[in-house]
């Protein structure tokens, strides 16, 4: 008699599915960015999202944005209740992480438009604390991004036709890391004073008397103290950073609480960038500031700086997800991405070029100075 295997042993997290059916007739609900509501694209049925998350069947809201420590995160000491498993697909060609409902096979990366996308499975990570919401819908952002388009005067005819047909766009919730920390600094450098003194020099044969700047340096020691807020790091390696930036600035005054009915209707991108390689890079943000910190404390007409040490300390994280509305073109066997950013409508992407275009230009500059040398010379 053969015996029953041991039961699996129970996931410390339980995997999200990211599903709200319609009260009404059991269709999903979508978040509309225009409403701010979850409708039923099925039977128009609508509901509000805070009402629905405090005492609704689905709950989910993670309460006030705390913030998390930084050093238990690192030694993988967060409670359980900071983490999640959700199923991600992974992208062959940009090795883009989307999070995707379960009832959704993906048959292109919205990244880079590839036609196939592989399931990797379950993907255990820091839950999100905070989501900006969309507050621009598709249609907006359709229209920002062929305008956009309008305006690059060397773009190719043939993509632009192709981008004003309409095709759908992809709403992804792209992953960030903000951090907050207290930072002192104990600098030492030097103070440079700027005065003048008359010097002749001789030009064009004749002494002249002229005015000249000279700087005298003064050795100077200080501290400066600054509380950096919300840094915020991309945490996606599947959008080019020229692009993200791009797309800046962010109102993070409007992050909500992270609620997964936000996400109805959309995706979402599991970071990439893990938290100590993103606290490398918001080091790398707060170090700036603090040297224009210390070149103010330092004074002067010129400054120096000879040596800093910094001392950070009360380092504290949250990860935030905010809203990236991407299209992902292949013309011509190569693939074109533009991104709006889902909050101001602003909009970014990689800047298309017709060689027919840049030829005719240069060809009628040529013409245009062609022409004025002519005229020149008849004079």
């Amino acid at each position: 008699m053969s015996q029953m295997p041991p039961p699996p042993p129970a996931a410390t997290e339980a995997e999200e599915t990211h599903r709200f059916p319609c009260e009404q007739c059991g269709a999903d609900y979508r978040y509309h960015p225009d409403s701010g509501t979850l409708t039923c694209d099925h039977c128009g049925h609508t509901t509000q999202i805070r009402e629905e998350a405090s005492s609704g069947p689905w709950g989910g809201g993670n309460g006030a944005m705390e913030e998390l420590d930084f050093k238990a995160a690192v030694a993988k000491a967060l409670p359980a209740t900071e983490m999640e498993v959700t199923r991600v697909s992974s992208c062959p060609n940009c090795a883009a992480q989307v999070e995707f409902d379960p009832t959704t096979h993906a048959r292109e990366c919205p990244f880079c438009a590839t036609p196939v996308v592989a399931d990797t499975g379950p993907n255990r990570h820091i839950k999100p604390k905070g989501v900006v919401p969309f507050a621009v819908d598709e249609r907006s952002a359709q229209t920002a991004m062929t305008q956009w388009l309008g305006r690059l005067w060397f773009a190719p005819n043939g993509l632009q036709e192709y981008a004003r047909k309409g095709r759908k766009m992809d709403g992804i919730y792209v992953p960030f890391w903000t951090y907050d920390a207290e930072t002192r600094t104990q600098y030492r450098g030097q103070r440079g004073t700027v005065y003048y003194v008359e010097q002749k020099v001789v030009v064009d044969g004749k002494s002249q008397t002229r005015r000249v700047a000279k700087v005298r340096w003064t050795g100077v020691t200080g501290r400066v103290r600054r509380f950096f807020d919300d840094v915020l790091v991309l945490a996606s390696k599947s959008l080019p950073k020229r692009n993200t930036e791009g797309l800046e600035p962010w109102d993070l005054s409007q992050l909500e609480p992270y609620q997964p009915q936000y996400l109805a209707g959309f995706r979402a991108e599991a970071y990439a960038v893990d938290l100590e390689a993103g606290f490398a890079e918001a080091r790398a943000k707060m170090d700036r500031v603090i040297e224009r910190d210390v070149r103010f404390d330092i004074g002067g007409d010129r400054q120096r700086i000879d040596s800093l040490r910094t001392d950070v300390s009360d380092v504290t994280f949250k990860h935030v997800l905010l809203p990236v509305w991407l299209a992902a073109y292949k013309y011509r066997g190569k693939t074109y991405r533009f991104v709006v950013n889902g909050q101001s409508g602003r909009v970014q992407g990689e800047r298309p070029y017709s060689a027919w275009k840049i030829a005719f230009a240069v060809l009628l500059g040529l013409l245009v100075l062609g022409g004025v040398a002519l005229v020149g010379g008849m004079k």
